[in-house]
């Protein structure tokens, strides 16, 4: 221990210590004084991984460790005590949650609430930390990953390891066909009056198209005047259009989500390339203020500025989901940045563009129009290098009557419908060799 300076009388030093003390001491009470308390707690369960929320009206603090035999996370809130709100975690945790058996809570000293994650399966957690954004205020986020993560295309990737061990492009696309996930769920829907001709996939391999429902979990997405969230609605579609694509006999189809979970932009973009696609096809409701605008639109990938004031502020928002939907901004590394900046090749815009439009006419059977033409905006989800890329805004989720249609099974169906038939026209007329037959014939996936 350091001496006391003989300049320094003992009285003052001590008074100095004690004020010091006190400092420390009083800090999580000095939080609980100016009034920190929870103001919302969500769960986001999901095979890729589980995500909770804490949410409070001021900054939450934490430290955390993990305990094995059983496994359990073990996070401390310093400066917290038990409310209501904190009360409702574990009833919000699933029975069927792939990663979390439940959550048990505490007032583990007089100024530590404790939170205790029991987990089903060996883990590797990320806790952050968001600042308020939105309608949001400050979050603390549990994500809870697999430590043998799930990847949602790994079907299609063990597919393509299957491929190369048959040498044979032919034999490559049989044995996609009979990916689990990847199986026709119902009889190919009857061909309605002025359908193309089933596009013919070269050499017998399929073409991998990519749906991306677009927002997901703690990102609502627009939300309409009677409560319908985007979010609900573009997932709904995407399982619809998924269904009739797996039906195709030349098509296959992936999700970039499956669930009401959120997956950061750049990672939507990556599991499209991780899957070869084909095609990839974003999904949304539109929404501005004003409840007049109608109609659907598709929007092309431009690096140049947006094609109108409307199409800039719209990709803004959207640009906004890794935001709203949190992400962890410490894990992301050089590549995964790279990526997120990478922009699409001059003729691969040139594709989407041309894919965009055969979608846009077939929607114009289902739905006005809210442009005659297609848009361009700097949409982060689209900056997809070498696979054309198209965002659908389905219909303005803000216009009430549309909002009304698109909770329509019916009509979600139609707009399936539509999107399908203009991706196969676009298959027609370009005739692309399938990106699966390329990595066989290269020797690679």
């Amino acid at each position: 221990m350091t001496p006391i300076p003989a300049t320094v009388p003992r009285r003052r030093f001590l008074g100095r210590a004690g004020a010091l003390l006190a400092a420390f001491t009083l800090t999580p009470h000095l939080a609980r004084a100016q009034g920190t308390t929870f103001v919302a707690v969500r769960a986001w369960p999901a095979e890729d991984y589980t995500r909770i929320t804490l949410e409070a009206n001021q900054p939450l603090h934490f430290e955390y460790l993990f305990v094995p035999d059983p496994d359990r996370l073990v996070i401390d809130l310093p400066g917290m005590n038990i409310d209501e709100v904190l009360k409702s975690l574990p009833d919000k945790i699933a029975a069927d949650d792939p990663n979390i058996h439940g959550v048990r809570i505490g007032q583990f000293r007089p100024d530590v609430v404790r939170v205790v994650i029991d987990l089903k399966r060996q883990a590797e957690p990320q806790i952050f930390t968001l600042d308020p954004v939105a309608q949001y205020r400050h979050r603390l986020v549990i994500d809870v990953y697999p430590k043998t993560p799930r990847d949602p295309i790994e079907a299609l990737l063990a597919e393509l390891d299957g491929k190369r061990a048959a040498t044979s492009p032919t034999a490559a696309s049989s044995a996609l066909s009979a990916t689990p996930d990847l199986t026709a769920s119902a009889p190919p829907p009857a061909q309605t009056k002025g359908a193309p001709t089933t596009a013919r996939a070269s050499g017998g391999a399929p073409y991998v198209v990519v749906i991306d429902p677009g927002h997901g979990g703690e990102d609502p997405g627009a939300i309409g005047r009677f409560g319908t969230r985007e979010k609900d609605v573009t997932l709904a579609i995407a399982r619809r259009l998924k269904r009739i694509i797996d039906a195709q006999p030349n098509l296959r189809c992936a999700l970039t989500r499956d669930g009401d979970y959120f997956v950061p932009l750049g990672e939507r973009v990556r599991r499209a390339r991780r899957a070869q696609a084909d095609l990839f096809i974003s999904i949304h409701a539109d929404a501005v203020a004003s409840s007049a605008p109608r109609g659907s639109s598709v929007y092309v990938l431009s690096n140049r500025g947006a094609s109108s004031t409307t199409a800039r502020w719209l990709a803004n928002k959207e640009n906004q989901a890794d935001l709203i939907g949190g992400i962890n901004l410490g894990q992301q590394n050089e590549h995964v940045a790279k990526t997120l900046l990478d922009l699409s090749l001059t003729a691969t815009m040139q594709d989407s563009a041309q894919l965009g439009r055969h979608v846009l006419t077939a929607l114009g059977q289902v739905n006005t129009l809210h442009k005659r033409d297609i848009e361009y905006a700097n949409f982060a989800v689209l900056r997809n290098p070498d696979v054309p890329a198209i965002l659908v805004e389905t219909a303005f989720i803000s216009n009430p009557e549309e909002e009304r249609r698109l909770k329509d099974p019916k009509y979600q169906e139609q707009l399936a419908q539509a999107i399908l038939k203009g991706l196969q026209r676009y298959l027609e007329t370009t005739a692309p060799t399938p990106r699966l037959l390329i990595a066989a014939r290269e020797g690679r996936g």
